[in-house]
């Protein structure tokens, strides 16, 4: 009877276990968020490029919070805002304002249209190098992760004048027949490493806010 029990009790406990995850399978120690996490995640194709997709995704977004190097799902720079849209479209920008802005057709301001991404410069000096993203709404509008506002929030030129004068330039990144797209880019771009949740922690909803806006 007693061997009988023991039997039991390892056949409950060998059900009960838990299956090992792939990362756990694998050796890999999974890091847990520290701020600011510089590494990448990749996010996943879930749709096609184009402009109607771009406001489905962005409006999940609107009034998620502002943290420094994240790019989703649950918290936004702003460059990790457009590199998350246009990543989900199949698109993968690089990931940086700075490095974003040497790719893709450069449109006159004055042409703009829904979904192009507009950069701006800390000021309005022509020497002042690229340090913010937003992409275009329309109308004067355009949304963006923002470090003052603290998170993805939506800007009207016309209400915001120091925004106009901090554009620096514009890219589109798909044709306006959604036919074609334009990922070319003809300077160096930084090497990106990237990674995906097996190996590294994003933001999560939930977890306290950095005190800095920017670190």
């Amino acid at each position: 009877m007693k061997i009988l029990w023991i039997i039991l009790l390892l056949f409950l406990s060998t059900a009960c276990s838990h299956k090992p995850t792939y990362a756990q399978s694998k050796g890999i120690t999974k890091e847990p968020y520290h701020y600011p996490n510089y590494k990448i995640i990749k996010p996943k194709r879930i749709c096609k490029p184009n402009r109607a997709n771009i406001k489905r995704l962005l409006l999940k977004h609107i009034g998620k919070p502002y943290v420094w190097a994240e790019e989703g799902p649950d918290a936004f720079d702003c460059s990790g805002l457009t590199y998350n849209i246009y990543a989900r479209m199949g698109l993968y920008l690089p990931r940086i304002a700075s490095e974003q802005a040497k790719v893709g057709k450069h449109i006159p301001f004055s042409k703009v249209r829904y979904g192009d991404l507009i950069f701006f410069a800390k000021n309005s000096s022509k020497y002042a190098p690229v340090n913010h993203v937003g992409i275009y709404l329309g109308n004067g509008w355009f949304a963006h992760a923002s470090s003052e506002d603290r998170k993805v929030t939506i800007s009207q030129f016309s209400e915001e004048p120091e925004y106009r004068k901090r554009v620096k330039l514009c890219r589109r990144y798909m044709s306006i027949d959604e036919h074609r797209y334009y990922m070319r880019c003809n300077v160096p771009l930084k090497k990106m490493k990237i990674t995906d949740r097996r190996y590294t922690t994003p933001w999560r909803k939930g977890m306290r806010l950095p005190r800095k806006a920017v670190p």
